[in-house]
């Protein structure tokens, strides 16, 4: 439990959740609608999933962030807590017009492997 709220201290990593409570994500997603580097995003995206509370799968080449069941299932007060309040971050209204408007340019297909994970 200490790892989780370790893990849920640092305020970029409160928004890359926010945004993964609309859906699943690519690291080039979350880097482009948060303005981070990819050492960046890669740090806070790591130290999600080692506590247990993001999940990773690859598509092709590129690495895709979701909440993980596990962590949903046997947090579910803390689950339902970060929900609600996730949302209330002052960030999240202009963290999720970002993602929006990247999310219709397919960063996915347009960068090269070499550039992200």
């Amino acid at each position: 439990m200490v790892e989780f709220f370790k893990a849920l201290s640092e305020e970029s990593r409160l928004r890359i959740l926010s945004l993964l409570l609309e859906r699943e994500m690519c690291v080039c997603e979350i880097e482009a609608s948060l303005k981070m580097t990819q050492s960046n995003a890669s740090r806070h995206l790591t130290a999600l999933k080692n506590c247990g509370i993001l999940d990773s799968f690859k598509k092709a080449q590129w690495t895709y962030y979701r909440i993980n069941n596990c962590f949903k299932r046997d947090n579910a007060e803390l689950w339902e807590y970060l929900q609600y309040h996730l949302r209330e971050l002052p960030t999240y209204k202009i963290d999720l017009a970002e993602y929006q408007k990247c999310s219709g340019q397919k960063l996915c297909d347009t960068i090269s492997p070499q550039q992200k994970h």
